[in-house]
């Protein structure tokens, strides 16, 4: 039984080390794609299609007020942005008025939708409204929990140069946005593994999914896939926008430009069920590739492989298969973390993310119970393909 601890160990650190060759292999030639498109974002006037940001809100949060200035702060010629939520009363709402106030040079519309239509996902309701009211033919979407750097606007239109891109995403880091431990741990998560996966998936299939802290999409694409009701029944209404782009034909591209995701969550109850709520929906919308992913994780089999060694009596093997499942954490972080997405924290990517790493895989198994999720105060259930409804 011991021997089969051990083959096991072995076994995941072989497929997770494998995993990080992919990743790594598919660093250098995004890495390069990056510094072409910095070069061509440098060019003045560039490419600097009027834009519209859509943005949907949803009651206030910490540094809201900050996060939203940084998109009025844009090193771009012509945009507008629109901000919609369920109630004109809505507390972030009136923050984005009292920011907006002190910008009077960009166009702003404010929206409130009133409760209709009464999707499961709220926010669609809102986006189409925005849609609606918008004058651009880009739409660039961006969650409330997003910080951004002067440049944003101008490589996030840098895609659309090409006629046959319907829509692009942005690779993100986590950031901790008031420290704390489970947060930090959140963050470095995103940083790192969510960033890991994105780049393989790309190497081996291409983008046939958008990220959700930002997408953008030519009207067009948006109509011709029946609007942004397609996604009113699901959680993950970023990877179908994003899949539906892909059905159409169209290319989804990953920018190369990363942004900053505000990481809010402050308890480990908090915490613990914001990422069980994201796997339970990657499980339902990609079974398969969700299923797999537990063969990307490091750190438990590492742990297994120390505990089996030791049981035989050879504790220095244990020792060299943890080390060794820390040493392929710490080539992603350094790679991905520090490289791709530009994560600053050393401390996060070497020290907090090998335990991430191990937590990882705890929230994957625990995604495999149950079908029900806890999203914005109601209990859903999810079904296969990743829609949603009520639970009864």
């Amino acid at each position: 039984m011991t021997y089969a601890l051990l083959a096991l160990a072995v076994f995941g650190l072989i497929t997770s080390t494998v995993f990080t060759g992919m990743t790594l292999w598919a660093v250098p030639g995004y890495l390069r794609e990056r510094r072409r498109a910095l070069s061509q974002v440098a060019q003045r006037p560039g490419f600097t299609p009027p834009l519209s940001l859509l943005k949907p809100l949803h009651g206030s949060e910490p540094g809201l007020e900050s996060y939203l200035e940084s998109f009025f702060r844009q090193d771009y010629p012509e945009y507008e942005i629109l901000f919609c939520a369920r109630s004109a009363e809505d507390a972030g709402l009136q923050l984005a008025r009292r920011v907006a106030a002190r910008h009077p040079e960009v166009p702003v519309h404010f929206l409130s939708t009133g409760g209709q239509p009464d999707y499961i996902n709220a926010k669609v309701a809102s986006l189409e409204l925005m849609e609606t009211a918008a004058r651009h033919e880009i739409l660039v979407i961006s969650d409330s929990d997003v910080r951004v750097t002067p440049d944003y606007l101008r490589a996030v239109a840098l895609p659309f140069a090409d006629a046959r891109v319907g829509g692009i995403t942005c690779p993100y880091r986590g950031v901790a946005a008031e420290g704390g431990l489970w947060a930090q741990l959140e963050a470095v998560g995103m940083s790192v593994e969510m960033t890991a996966g994105v780049l393989v998936a790309r190497n081996l299939e291409g983008m046939q999914f958008t990220l959700g802290p930002t997408m953008a999409f030519r009207r067009e694409t948006i109509r011709r896939m029946g609007g942004f009701r397609v996604t009113a029944d699901y959680c993950a209404d970023d990877f179908v926008l994003g899949n539906e782009t892909h059905k159409l034909g169209e290319t989804v591209v990953l920018s190369h430009h990363a942004i900053d995701h505000m990481v809010i969550n402050e308890t480990l109850g908090h915490s613990l069920k914001h990422q069980v709520r994201w796997m339970k929906s990657t499980r339902f919308s990609r079974p398969k590739g969700h299923f797999g992913t537990s063969l990307t994780f490091s750190e438990p089999f590492g742990l297994l492989g120390l505990v089996a060694g030791t049981l035989l009596g050879h504790p220095l093997w244990g020792l060299g298969l943890l080390a060794w499942s820390v040493a392929s954490r710490w080539a992603l972080a350094i790679a991905v973390g520090r490289m791709v997405v530009q994560d600053r924290s050393w401390f996060g990517l070497l020290v907090l993310y090998p335990v991430r790493d191990l937590m990882g895989f705890g929230f994957w198994a625990a995604s495999y119970l149950g079908r029900r999720i806890l999203w914005r105060g109601r209990i859903f259930e999810l079904l296969p393909g990743g829609r949603m409804r009520l639970a009864k």
